[in-house]
């Protein structure tokens, strides 16, 4: 009999998007950011600023406090549905949830503590603010400053643990990152960046979806 113990499970899942309906960061951008914050994504998209200047650049353009711009969140941003029944899914299996976004960290702990949803893990860019003005720094697992790349490290960190990763995102920036898991629920464009590269993953609406799968893993 084979007694090497099986790994244990990190499920890592994208928020913007994925677990919120839409892109938090780019609502509060078109509220608050005095200028062309979208010139600015689009030099991102086209590969010639990474994520981490991206969104230092475009939110050194906002002037709000943190609370004004939690505000814009009621009533303007949707979770999608079966969130809640992910979080107790992964805490019945033993799997540790962790959300890893390109997002900023204060709306998305924000918006889970709305949930009521506690002792998920976060990863994402630190906020500071002062004098209606917003900083915004990725920090990587070792502790250093982090530009781009920033879902690949937590992938690469969990692996080096002994873990198996699960990963869930919906797009563009989910491509690299998902390619590094063993189990990858996908949709909108990261379901069709699969398709396109013919790598395997499991096309997903709900969280329900996702749940009934992790719990056959």
């Amino acid at each position: 009999m084979d007694s090497t113990p099986s790994p244990k499970t990190v499920v890592q899942c994208d928020f913007d998007g994925t677990v919120t309906d839409r892109d938090v960061a780019f609502l509060m951008l078109d509220t608050f950011a005095r200028g062309n914050w979208r010139r600015i994504h689009k030099q991102y998209e086209d590969g010639r600023i990474t994520v981490g200047q991206f969104n230092e650049q475009s939110f050194a353009l906002v002037r709000a406090t943190r609370e004004q711009l939690l505000s814009v969140i009621k009533g303007n941003i949707g979770i999608r549905p079966g969130f809640l029944d992910l979080v107790a899914g992964c805490r019945g299996k033993g799997f540790r949830l962790a959300i890893v976004s390109n997002g900023l960290d204060f709306y998305i702990e924000s918006i889970l503590q709305d949930l009521g949803v506690t002792g998920v893990e976060v990863y994402a860019a630190r906020t500071t603010f002062a004098d209606r003005r917003v900083s915004v720094q990725y920090i990587g697992p070792d502790g250093q400053p982090l530009d781009d790349g920033f879902k690949e490290a937590y992938v690469r960190l969990f692996h080096r643990q002994g873990n198996r990763v699960v990963y869930i995102g919906n797009g563009t920036s989910d491509f690299r990152p998902a390619s590094l898991c063993e189990v990858v629920f996908a949709t909108d464009r990261l379901a069709w960046y699969c398709r396109r590269q013919q790598s395997g993953c499991i096309e997903f609406e709900s969280f329900n979806d996702v749940v009934k799968v992790l719990e056959t893993l």
